[in-house]
């Protein structure tokens, strides 16, 4: 590449990092770069132009932004595709997946949601919005100004088993994992705060507690969620305020923590006075027992989003306050980003309160589904487990495999995987365990192919280890 560029890039004008921004993306409009073609690495690609790999880093950066070219973790940049029209009937809408740019690589390492026609919606909100009033456009955001977008987010939430809920009890945050940190920030207090997590959580509530100068300490669990006793012995040795936790659909373990069980959870917190953070991201139906919130209207925060309902592009969650904590929860949000860039609250608005994108969320969840069956149906001879309400399934290993061996030989099968590891602390034991993500980004058969090499690496292993 560098020999062929050298000299077309010594003729542009401009900053040398858009020299190579342009000279990469006529080659793929040209056809001389091919979708899926893999660029070289930053530093051998700034040694073969005589140019530093600051410079190039910048150039495909700005690629990577305008969906030219796309990057995967431990893999590289490669040519995008790009994207396919979408046709009105329902079942052509299935092939506007957005295909991986490597026939032969498929990733399942987070959910991707498969497109009912959310994506069309978007594009005529975003136009509606285009045209919102000019002053909108130029002031600060105001929490008057938001309220009838809050008020969406109640009519939103509704079928959310949250205990009395008002438009000024829920703050619009950037995410699910903006809307943690924003609780955690409303909640802390303490010149040394600890707060603790499942043996097995998501990472998000350990990333947000690092960043809060927070100790993250873990709490032992089993089937059904936290186990009750072992939550206490950690609030006496710790001290701990904050409990963080997910009981509808734990990540990454996919199980749920019924009533009986939170209610026991509960009393202990009670007991010691801790907050309970519920992290309600990943539950794509119904719930099946009341929320945290509605159990302990004072002690129960609650975190959600659209993220795993329509898109995560938009950033769009919310936190929900307990009674009596909603000005807390406030001052956080402003102090911390001044709410949502209007023409996003707009946009918000607008989704949430067109009666397409709530049919749209029955079809997301139901075409999600038929990839969890497809999983089931390749892998059920294995300890799976799975609800087809989840968008993630939980793989224990048979002999003969680790999870680190594992994730590595399915890399090198085009298939993307997080092992346990990723959800345990850092001086915790993992299971010997990968949890495997539904991507409705690909086609139900690329999928099932997918699932059909880690059937054939579980049925060969490496190595027979006693256990």
């Amino acid at each position: 590449m560098g020999t062929i560029w050298t000299s077309t890039l010594a003729e542009k004008p401009g900053p040398k990092y858009r020299r190579v921004a342009d000279t990469i993306r006529s080659a793929v409009e040209n056809g001389t770069l091919q979708i899926g073609a893999k660029l070289p690495p930053v530093r051998e690609l700034a040694y073969q132009l005589k140019i530093t790999p600051g410079t190039v880093a910048r150039a495909y950066t700005i690629l990577t932004d305008e969906g030219v070219l796309m990057a995967e973790v431990g893999r590289g940049t490669f040519v995008a595709e790009r994207e396919t029209a979408v046709q009105d009937d329902v079942w052509s809408r299935q092939l506007h997946l957005l295909e991986a740019a490597n026939p032969d690589h498929v990733s399942l390492f987070s959910p991707r949601l498969v497109d009912v026609g959310q994506v069309g919606l978007i594009r005529e909100i975003l136009r509606k919005t285009a045209d919102m009033d000019r002053l909108s456009l130029l002031n600060y955001p105001t929490r008057d100004a938001y309220a009838p977008v809050r008020e969406a987010i109640v009519d939103w939430l509704a079928d959310l088993p949250l205990g009395p809920l008002t438009q000024e009890d829920i703050v619009m945050t950037h995410g699910g994992q903006n809307g943690i940190m924003t609780v955690l920030q409303a909640i802390l207090r303490e010149a040394h705060p600890v707060i603790l997590v499942e043996d097995l959580s998501y990472a998000g509530f350990r990333r947000a507690a690092e960043m809060l100068r927070a100790k993250v300490q873990g709490v032992g669990m089993d089937t059904h969620g936290i186990v009750p006793a072992a939550l206490e012995e950690a609030i006496r040795k710790s001290g701990a305020t904050v409990l963080c936790t997910s009981p509808e659909v734990h990540n990454p373990t996919g199980t749920y923590t019924p009533l009986e069980r939170r209610q026991e959870i509960l009393e202990v917190c009670r007991k010691y006075n801790v907050q309970i953070v519920e992290d309600d991201c990943y539950r794509m139906g119904v719930a099946r027992a009341p929320s945290y919130r509605a159990l302990a209207p004072d002690i129960g925060w609650h975190v959600t989003s659209i993220s795993k309902s329509l898109t995560p592009s938009l950033r769009v969650g919310f936190a929900v306050a307990p009674k009596g904590k909603s000005a807390d929860l406030r001052r956080a949000a402003e102090y911390g980003y001044f709410g949502l860039a209007q023409p996003l609250a707009e946009v918000t608005r607008l989704l949430l309160s067109d009666p397409r994108a709530r049919q749209m969320v029955v079809e997301v969840r139901e075409e999600m589904a038929k990839y969890v069956r497809v999983a089931v149906n390749a892998l059920g001879g294995y300890e799976l487990t799975w609800d087809d309400q989840v968008p993630f399934l939980w793989l224990r290993l048979p002999s003969g495999w680790r999870a680190a061996a594992f994730t590595r030989a399915a890399e090198a099968q085009g298939v993307q995987l997080r092992s346990a590891d990723e959800f345990a602390l850092r001086d915790g034991r993992a299971p010997n365990a990968v949890r495997i993500a539904v991507n409705g980004h690909v086609t139900l058969e690329r999928f099932e192919t997918a699932m059909l090499r880690l059937r054939s690496l579980l049925a060969n292993p490496p190595e027979q280890i006693s256990v």
